[in-house]
């Protein structure tokens, strides 16, 4: 965390240019409504750019053309994403090692990085691998086998099942299940024979996993969450799926098996996947889709099943007039009966 920072630091940090008093000095971050004279705080959606004039901070992070109302300011090609480092700067401690701490369960042949954290209650399995400044808090479990890359995080209650790798900087939040068997059975006279699930789960570098998900191992091979990916609260990847870089999979979003998913998608809340789908890069699904076939690359869809958004937009008002639809309908039904009825007995 650092310490109070001049307006002309804060520039330099951000790779921003100042407007009005550099020296004046920052010593936290906040809202546009909240912030006091000596907080920093940001403009990013110009719906709220009269709330500049009106501020109490100190300075604001602005991007380029926007009226400063005599602020000082830090001018940015991207408030949002300066907002996020400034919190990151002022607020977000450094990792402190504090070793393998009383409680903790260690199996046998474990290899251990430099400055890991491992809080009790925490049990590594045998033959686990973990990189440089590992945290691993109360609950999480790892089974025998799983190797852990450098800066890795996982809150309480996560499990990796065996196997399992995760890359650098991964964090995964508490309750979530990474390699549990995938849904595989094959039918067997009036019952069902359980499919060995003898795969692994692969997450990539700088993927981040919400709470309570869960990640499914694969039959035979890896099921891969790519580089960079972001995975909500309450996502379900299922077995043998494959899902690209830099991927926004919102909450409670399910993905049937042996589905690719491109790179930069971003599938919204609720959304529902069948399997053995190809969905191409920089697609959207907008949200409680379903989405029953291959999507090719910039798709962006909505609806049940799942067609092209503008189009679903204007389905969508259509939708909302039917029982008056329904009603003319039938009057013009009624309406042409009456004439043919006339014409006959003419």
């Amino acid at each position: 965390m650092a310490g109070p920072k001049t307006v002309n630091e804060l520039a330099a940090y951000l790779g921003g240019t100042v407007a009005g008093d550099g020296d004046k000095v920052i010593t936290g971050v906040s809202s546009l409504d909240d912030a006091g004279a000596d907080q920093i705080t940001f403009l990013a959606n110009p719906r709220y750019a009269a709330k500049v004039a009106t501020t109490g901070a100190g300075a604001v992070v602005l991007p380029p053309g926007a009226e400063r109302h005599g602020r000082n300011a830090v001018v940015v090609a991207n408030p949002y994403l300066a907002f996020a480092k400034l919190l990151t700067l002022f607020y977000v401690a450094p990792c402190q090692s504090r070793g393998v701490m009383d409680g903790a369960v260690i199996g046998r042949n474990v290899t251990l990085g430099a400055d890991a954290t491992i809080y009790p209650g925490a049990v590594v399995g045998d033959g686990v691998k973990l990189g440089d400044r590992v945290t691993i808090h109360p609950g999480a479990v790892l089974y025998d086998g799983v190797a852990l890359g450098d800066d890795v995080t996982l809150h309480a209650n996560v499990v990796v099942y065996q196997g399992c790798r995760l890359g650098n900087r991964v964090t995964v939040h508490a309750g979530t299940v990474i390699g549990s068997d995938g849904f595989g059975y094959a039918p067997d006279g009036a019952g069902y024979y359980k499919i060995p699930q003898l795969g692994i789960v692969v997450i990539e570098d700088d993927v981040e996993i919400g709470a309570n998900c869960a990640v499914d191992r694969a039959a035979l091979n890896a099921t891969i969450i790519g580089r960079g990916t972001k995975l909500d609260n309450l996502v379900m990847i299922a077995h043998n799926c494959v899902i690209g870089e830099n991927c926004m999979i919102v909450s409670q979003v399910g993905i049937s098996g042996s589905t690719k998913v491109g790179n930069h998608v971003t599938l919204a809340g609720q959304v529902g996947v069948a399997g053995h789908l190809q969905i191409g890069d920089n697609s959207m699904v907008g949200a409680k889709s379903g989405i029953p076939g291959n999507l090719p690359a910039g798709s962006m869809v909505s609806g049940i099943p799942a067609f092209n958004h503008k189009e679903w937009l204007r389905a969508s008002a259509v939708y909302q007039k039917l029982p008056e639809m329904r009603k003319s309908v039938a009057e013009l039904e009624k309406k042409v009966r009456e004439l043919e009825a006339k014409l006959a007995a003419e």
